[in-house]
């Protein structure tokens, strides 16, 4: 069974807010990645202003939910309040990750296809038709 856990997107705070969120729900961050720590092969330089925002971070909250994050960058732009909060779908398999993907965006805007990333993972993003955003997400595991 899929899972779903809040993913929010941020104009640079992003450290500051998951810290904020820490302090109130308690844990550990599992991950927090850079912009500066993608790997530079295959993916456009990132600038100095934007290497130290926060990539993706990850903060389990309760019994299995997973507050994820991240820090827009000068590619992608500034976000604004409502297009800041997507919805991540964990899925158990691939064909799984691509049915949820291609059922969420008939009639969206599919704007980043199902493809492996360079964290292991099968992943793709999209709008659906009624404007909510999605990221659809299937984790690789190695045999």
């Amino acid at each position: 069974m899929a899972t779903i856990n809040p993913y929010l997107i941020f104009n640079g705070n992003c450290e500051e807010a998951f810290l904020f969120y820490q302090s109130v729900f308690g844990g550990e961050f599992p991950y927090m990645g850079k912009f500066k720590d993608m790997p530079s092969e295959g993916t456009p330089a990132i600038s100095e202003e934007d290497a130290n925002k926060i990539m993706h971070i990850t903060l389990p909250i309760g019994n299995g939910s997973i507050l994820m994050g991240s820090d827009s960058n000068s590619a992608s732009g500034e976000v604004v309040f409502g297009g800041n909060v997507s919805l991540s779908v964990n899925a158990n398999t691939k064909e799984e990750a691509d049915k949820m993907y291609n059922g969420l965006s008939a009639g969206g805007n599919p704007f980043m296809p199902m493809s492996k990333t360079f964290w292991g993972a099968y992943f793709g993003m999209l709008v659906d038709k009624f404007g909510i955003h999605w990221m659809v997400n299937f984790d690789e595991k190695e045999n």
